[in-house]
């Protein structure tokens, strides 16, 4: 199967935007690994450096998702781009609040409305592509151990 360099360019496109969102992210809160290295975290937290390659992934697929959902006809295209770009935004600041302003009890329920927003996102990209949806699930899926972990530090580190 030859994809279109129209196709390949909308792909590449929609994956370095996603991935230079979590990147601006990651650069805008790198002062916060110290204080963050410095928590009390729950048995279950993963070494430090699994996760920006697990977010690294996890923006490649929101990428790929979104371009496939972008290429569509369907009349739903911009209602589910329209999920897609509110859960990348709300994504995006729940790294400033969590590892800048280390605002951890907030940051769980803005997980919360994350969470929501990718379950939202799912659900309209499964109506117009069920590929571009499945891609999505390993993101919910760490979605929800974040939201673990998040509740966890909040809960250890209560002052």
């Amino acid at each position: 199967m030859i994809i279109s360099w129209k196709k390949l360019k909308v792909h590449l496109i929609s994956i370095l935007f996603a991935v230079g969102v979590g990147a601006l992210a990651g650069f805008l809160t790198r002062n916060g690994m110290t204080a963050f290295e410095a928590l009390k975290k729950p048995s279950l937290t993963p070494p430090s450096a699994v996760f920006p390659i697990v977010w690294t992934v996890l923006y490649v697929l929101m990428g790929i998702s979104s371009a496939m959902i972008y290429q569509s006809d369907s009349p739903g295209r911009r209602n589910a781009l329209i999920f897609y770009a509110a859960q990348l935004v709300v994504n995006f600041f729940w790294t400033i609040f969590f590892f800048s302003l280390r605002a951890y009890w907030f940051s769980f329920f803005w997980l919360l409305l994350l969470l929501g927003l990718i379950i939202g996102m799912v659900v309209t990209f499964w109506k117009i592509n069920k590929s571009a949806a499945l891609l999505q699930l390993p993101y919910l899926l760490w979605v929800v151990f974040a939201g673990y972990l998040n509740l966890m530090i909040a809960l250890l580190n209560r002052t």
